[in-house]
């Protein structure tokens, strides 16, 4: 079982400015997206929160500092070096000098009660990563913006991006993973490649070692745009329970 969580929220978030500067400052039904995404780590049993910022570091810390007092949760604040880089630069910040498997998580995502707890349990086995995917065809899923998936029988990654065509499934946004996906994303670059997560995800893919777990009809969403936002106010009261009251009225 993972005990550490490391949350990416060192974006900028260009598509969600209209509701906040800072994204992971970006609130539904009054509660900060970090926030949420802290107390869905902490919900899911991990004993330790990692949160790689970015853009608006600062701001995002202050708040930090306030969560954690707020949840009682062991919150640690590590910034990226260029925030402007692909996400995977802020995997390697994030789980630096970590040992044992981690769960990954987005701060813009948010996971419907005991998602993250059953995932977290999960054992790596032979894989060096195990992310979480959905059916392509889940409504609330915005296809201009996901990341795709093409399994090979068995169920490990044979392709993941955001601009392959043939695919079966969605990536949650959730992962379970270890240093071997560090490596991975830093093969990637010496490569050539961006430096995305998704990159060191393929790399484990080509090398057999990048799992999936299915976790269709469980309610998740990515609050990417307006259009989520609004649909994740209007759905969390219903998948997500209110943990110290915040979406009590929701």
């Amino acid at each position: 079982m993972a005990q550490i969580a490391i949350i990416l929220a060192a974006g900028f978030g260009s598509r969600l400015t209209e509701l906040s500067s800072s994204k992971p400052l970006a609130c539904v039904l009054g509660v900060s997206l970090i926030e949420i995404a802290v107390q869905q780590a902490a919900a899911a049993g991990v004993q330790r929160v990692v949160v790689v910022t970015g853009h608006e570091a600062q701001r995002v810390e202050q708040e930090l500092d306030a969560i954690a007092r707020r949840t009682g949760a062991a919150v640690e604040a590590r910034r990226v070096e260029d925030w402007s880089k692909p996400n995977g630069y802020s995997v390697i910040a994030g789980a630096q000098g970590l040992d044992g498997p981690f769960l990954l998580m987005m701060a813009d995502h948010i996971f419907g009660d005991g998602l993250l707890a059953q995932f977290a349990q999960q054992e790596l086995g032979e894989m060096n990563a195990v992310l979480a995917i959905d059916a392509p065809d889940n409504p609330l899923v915005d296809p201009d913006d996901a990341t795709w998936v093409k399994r090979r029988k068995g169920g490990s990654i044979a392709q993941i991006g955001k601009h392959i065509t043939d695919f079966d499934a969605v990536d949650c946004g959730a992962f379970l993973a270890d240093q071997g996906l560090v490596r991975a994303i830093e093969q990637a670059i010496a490569k050539g490649k961006s430096g995305s997560l998704s990159d060191g995800m393929q790399e484990l893919a080509d090398q057999g070692r990048a799992g999936t777990l299915d976790m269709s009809g469980n309610w998740w969403i990515d609050v990417d745009d307006p259009r989520t936002h609004a649909l994740a106010e209007a759905q969390i009261g219903t998948h997500v329970t209110a943990i110290g009251g915040a979406y009590a009225d929701a």
